[in-house]
């Protein structure tokens, strides 16, 4: 009996010291995974041919934070690049106009210009400074928006009411563009408890770039979807055909690459930036040559802190 206590102990621990050098020789090959990877060397994650539940779990959570890693470091590069086309677009924007004020300046100071000559050269410098004034409001009104502590003051607002006020502030640009838009509001009043000021800056925003971009028809709905009240604008947008439309709402981005001085491209950038300081959503969806903005809100419920 005694013998046959001994073997049973023998076995146990021959099978507990090839368990613990199998564990070792599994360390040590994750260790080496772990180290190729993180030199680099290869892009594949840990696998563990041992079968044991607790090492699964942890190259689980390794590859895991392998995977977080890499989704910083490519959100880094994201934002790097996408300062530097910012800084260089801020450039682009400010020097535009700054050069035709410095231009007509130039053309001031000659003794040569007739007087109708030189009030028609101020008021050139006039929409030009104006212009730039506008620009860098922008740029300020968007690094506002975009900080931590940008206050937003909570309240019952009547949409179906304002929607209808903003609009007819737009009826004078839309019919000099030559545009009867088709606009369906419903009966009555739709109420939201959000900020009546950052509301009407997003619609004003995304009105006057239809009005700026859009071609042919023009419809925009406001209605009540579920627990959300949906704003849709479309528009034709033959330029942006084939466009990745998420762009849209970059900084600075604008669908045509010479970059024209008449927007600054943060118009629906600061649209975009409320939205989601509201606790809302804007989107864009193209569907052929058709663009749609669309905007959410929840409905009854406040701003969130």
């Amino acid at each position: 009996m005694l013998l046959v206590l001994i073997i049973i102990l023998f076995a146990a621990a021959a099978l507990l010291l090839t368990r613990l050098w199998m564990l070792r020789r599994e360390l040590e090959r994750m260790t080496e995974q772990l180290r190729l990877y993180n030199d680099r060397t290869t892009g594949k994650h840990i696998d563990v041919a041992l079968f044991d539940g607790r090492l699964e779990a942890l190259a689980e959570q390794i590859n895991r934070q392998s995977g977080l890693v890499v989704e910083a470091e490519a959100r880094r590069k994201r934002i790097e690049h996408e300062f530097r086309q910012a800084v260089a677009n801020i450039s682009h924007d400010i020097r535009t106009p700054l050069t035709s004020i410095l231009g007509y300046i130039q053309l001031l100071e000659a003794e040569s210009i007739t007087p109708e000559e030189k009030r028609e050269y101020v008021a050139y410098v006039k929409n030009r400074a104006r212009r730039l004034q506008a620009l860098l409001n922008d740029f300020f009104e968007l690094s506002v928006i975009e900080s931590l502590d940008y206050p937003l003051q909570t309240e019952k607002l009547g949409m179906t009411a304002l929607l209808s006020d903003i609009l007819v502030g737009f009826y004078d640009a839309f019919n000099e563009k030559g545009i009867t838009p088709e606009i369906r509001l419903p009966e009555e009043n739709v109420f939201l408890y959000t900020d009546e000021s950052a509301v009407r800056r997003v619609i004003e925003n995304l009105l006057i770039n239809t009005v700026k971009h859009a071609g042919g028809q023009v419809n925009i709905s406001f209605a009540e979807q579920q627990e959300t009240a949906v704003l849709t604008i479309v528009n034709d947008a033959q330029a942006l055909a084939g466009s990745d439309v998420s762009l849209l709402f970059d900084r600075f981005y604008t669908a045509d690459r010479t970059r024209s001085a008449q927007s600054s491209g943060l118009g629906l950038s600061i649209a975009k930036s409320l939205m989601n300081k509201m606790g809302g959503t804007l989107a864009a969806e193209l569907h052929g040559e058709q663009l749609t903005m669309i905007c959410r809100w929840k409905l009854n419920t406040a701003v969130p802190s």
